[in-house]
């Protein structure tokens, strides 16, 4: 899998990680240098870590599903960026009611919420024999800079960017699922 697309597929799965910072920053919870810190730091780590999660739990099973590995990555990718089309067109919600979700569970609870679908993701990318390393650090990077940048612009952009993006990138992860099942079934047997 070349490296843009690869590329492509960490932006799309950074757009959660970058309406939470937006909707963190406008709200004006989490203000100051380390809370800013501790937000982008957390949800690139959890977005690589979960990547690397789900290729771990694919590797085991890819001997056994080898013949239909496309479908799956396919439908995984499908189901990724239809949920984060369904978040993004959602009623922005009220204002939140926590002091700080820079800290405790809080903190862990938006860091997993975010990266579920990097672990769906990197099942796929154990089904398409990518370097995880690479792609791992990469999507934890672009997470990591797309939540200082959400949480940096919050009052400029707003939340209503926020939930735009996340459609954006579930059109993104689609298109990349379509690609990857077309080249599969396109190519010479």
């Amino acid at each position: 899998m070349p490296y843009w697309t690869i590329l492509l597929i960490a932006i799309g799965l950074a757009m959660d990680c970058f309406a939470v910072s937006l909707g963190v920053g406008t709200a004006g919870t989490a203000k100051g240098f380390r809370a800013t810190f501790r937000l982008f730091f957390h949800f690139g780590l959890f977005q690589g870590a979960m990547t690397l999660l789900g290729w771990l739990a694919g590797r085991t099973v890819v001997g056994y599903i080898g013949a239909v590995d496309h479908w799956i990555a396919f439908i995984l990718l499908l189901f990724v960026g239809v949920r984060m089309i369904g978040d993004g067109l959602r009623k922005i919600g009220e204002e939140s009611s926590i002091a700080n979700p820079s800290r405790g569970m809080t903190l862990v609870a938006l860091s997993v919420a975010t990266s579920i679908d990097a672990l769906a993701v990197g099942l796929s990318l154990a089904l398409l024999s990518v370097n995880v390393y690479w792609a791992a650090l990469l999507i934890g990077g672009v997470s990591a800079l797309l939540s200082l940048v959400g949480l940096t612009v919050r009052n400029q952009l707003g939340l209503r960017i926020g939930k735009s993006m996340e459609v954006v990138g579930g059109i993104i992860l689609i298109g990349i699922g379509l690609r990857v099942l077309v080249t599969h079934l396109l190519a010479p047997a």
